[in-house]
């Protein structure tokens, strides 16, 4: 069986535990966003009336380095994101979020209370 490719739009690294669980769904290959591409990705114009065509670059992008059946992790801006998933959908690729679980701690310290969330990987599921 081929392995797949999984293209990462995303802004942050991926986890071992991510990375592992990538894997098992038949991923062979991780492909991050060259970081031109990265820097538009992570800092979406929230002014801008419109982002079809900040999106231009990155879409070419997705369609060079990806084949029919390849994953496409996607998160980020809500519209670049659901407009990237339709996009990768459109090319035959399985577009991809991961779901997390938050595990929260609460203290006291000199009479401040703090709260610490972590957020634990729990597996990636299909945008449908």
């Amino acid at each position: 069986m081929k392995k797949k490719t999984m293209l990462l739009l995303f802004s942050h690294n991926l986890t071992e535990k991510q990375k592992e669980d990538a894997q098992k769904l038949g991923v062979g290959t991780f492909v991050s966003l060259p970081e031109p591409l990265q820097k538009i990705w992570s800092h979406i114009d929230p002014e801008a009336d419109s982002i079809v065509s900040i999106l231009d670059e990155i879409k070419s992008f997705v369609k060079i380095h990806t084949q029919k059946g390849d994953m496409v992790l996607i998160q980020g801006d809500f519209g670049a994101t659901y407009h990237m998933v339709v996009y990768a959908k459109s090319l035959g690729l399985v577009a991809l979020y991961a779901t997390t679980k938050r595990n929260c701690n609460t203290y006291m310290k000199n009479d401040l209370l703090y709260k610490e969330s972590t957020f634990e990987h729990v597996k990636f599921r299909e945008y449908i």
